[in-house]
């Protein structure tokens, strides 16, 4: 279950584009690629080197020496650079660092080994160390010929204006819940159930629902969590802060673990949210209906809505440092109080 080159899932502008760049001999030397995680930011960078290295008239066509081995990650022409590839034993750095940029460098100054053209991805951009992003600007404004970059990002704000201002931008938008379904059932040949379903979870970025519908742990996880969750809901004081406490313990060794429980949290009280509006059609976990329509008349609306500015701002705080545990047990006396409310 995986996008073919150039058939990114909703992602047609941006192709299009590529398309266009490619056919009139127009290319940039440098693009940057910004969107959420799992959008395809790294596949159509994956694609634009196969149809920049393709044996064939129609670019790219997948069965051709060059384009399998972009595919498979081993054409001597194609680097991927990014803090996974480091290639230091023990070394836990969380930046692109200035020697990768040097090794880029010398790389890109030297002719195409194998094929026509050379293209480096830089796998979140927005991660080069100060030293490297100066290094790699140097490298933008004096571009050899036969050599394309293309940074991948979550966020360009982090990047240098100057790097930005020498690439040519493509945005990939998140898709809809509609559009994504009916991709996901299309394309990967999901029931409609199942889609919908990963559609709603995934945000609009099918890399995630493609992965989690081939890995049957990834949606275990997220029932237990959401299991929890609602234990917590009804919990008492104590605890709710003993599971605060575990959540804070673990912060400081996988904080993305616990944003993802935070947005869990965010996704299930906006469904309450919906479901209190009339429209428990629109929700996310759409798989748990029954339990959101019921559990959303215990609140009143305006409980709900301040516990999820609440939420909104823990996953704030704890982005600026703060201290998780207290920034977590506030959030738990922020829980609203269970009634019996009217539909509204």
């Amino acid at each position: 279950m995986t996008t073919t080159p150039w058939e990114l899932i909703g992602q047609e502008r941006a192709v299009s584009l590529l398309r266009l760049s490619l056919a009139s001999g127009a290319l940039a030397h440098g693009y940057l690629f910004i969107g959420p995680p799992h959008i395809g930011k790294m596949t159509l960078a994956i694609s634009l080197a196969q149809a920049l290295n393709c044996e064939a008239i129609d670019k790219p066509c997948l069965t051709c020496s060059s384009c399998k081995k972009i595919a498979a990650g081993n054409h001597s022409d194609v680097q991927v650079i990014g803090i996974t590839q480091n290639g230091e034993e023990g070394d836990e750095s969380k930046v692109i660092k200035i020697k990768q940029i040097e090794n880029l460098q010398h790389d890109a100054s030297l002719p195409p080994f194998e094929g026509k053209h050379k293209v480096f991805i830089i796998d979140g951009a927005e991660l080069m160390s100060a030293d490297a992003a100066n290094r790699f600007l140097k490298t933008l404004e004096e571009p050899e010929k036969n050599v394309t970059f293309i940074l991948l990002t979550s966020n360009d704000k982090l990047l240098l204006p100057t790097i930005i201002s020498r690439c040519q931008r493509l945005e990939l938008p998140p898709l809809s819940i509609a559009g994504e379904t009916a991709a996901l059932v299309d394309r990967c040949k999901m029931t409609p159930e199942k889609a919908r379903l990963l559609s709603g979870l995934s945000h609009g970025c099918p890399g995630w629902a493609i992965a989690a519908a081939g890995d049957d742990g990834i949606l275990e996880r997220r029932r237990e969590e959401l299991d929890r969750l609602v234990q917590v809901i009804g919990a008492a004081s104590e605890d709710r802060f003993a599971y605060v406490a575990r959540l804070a313990a673990g912060f400081t060794q996988n904080r993305g673990a616990v944003y993802d429980i935070l947005d869990r949290w965010l996704d299930y009280w906006r469904d309450l949210m919906l479901a209190k509006l009339g429209c428990a059609d629109m929700i996310t976990n759409i798989d748990r209906q029954e339990e959101i329509i019921r559990t959303a008349g215990h609140y009143r609306l305006a409980g709900i809505r301040n516990f999820i500015s609440s939420l909104e701002s823990a996953a704030a705080q704890l982005r600026r440092n703060v201290n998780p545990r207290l920034a977590l047990e506030v959030l738990m006396l922020d829980i609203p109080k269970e009634e019996v409310t009217s539909p509204r």
